[in-house]
């Protein structure tokens, strides 16, 4: 099953998935130690669940069974920010950048990475234009 294939990640599953992607294939205690306010059988029914879903592959040549995230973060997260933007600003990325950087959350030196993040990709845009050879 390819990333795009696989159903998008509940708020359970996808803080699993961090887990998994920061600290590699990993043991139900391993996650555990890593998730707050969850149980050993909450945490294993969950990565149960996510097998059966795609997200998560089982190794069981020990006796500790190991996970690891069938999924890539940056497609998955790519797929989250697009139903964000299609269900919540009906499809305006400036609708959804304006909510994101107003108010006091977002520093300036997160404001400048920004401006030249956009600068970047309205350069790769114009470099990408029909006249270039």
């Amino acid at each position: 099953m390819s990333d795009r294939d696989a159903p998008l990640p509940t708020d359970a599953e996808l803080s699993i998935l961090r887990v998994l992607w920061r600290e590699g294939p990993s043991t139900v205690r391993e996650v555990l130690a890593h998730i707050d306010d969850a149980g050993y059988t909450t945490v294993l029914k969950q990565l149960q669940i996510m097998r059966d879903k795609g997200l998560v592959t089982r190794d069981e040549s020990s006796r500790a069974h190991v996970y690891a995230a069938a999924v890539q973060a940056a497609s998955t997260e790519k797929r989250l920010v697009d139903d964000l933007l299609d269900r919540a600003f009906g499809g305006s990325a400036r609708r959804l950048v304006a909510h994101a950087i107003a108010g006091d959350s977002v520093s300036d030196e997160e404001i400048g990475a920004i401006r030249d993040l956009l600068d970047s990709v309205q350069s790769d845009d114009f470099d990408d234009g029909p006249d270039d050879p």
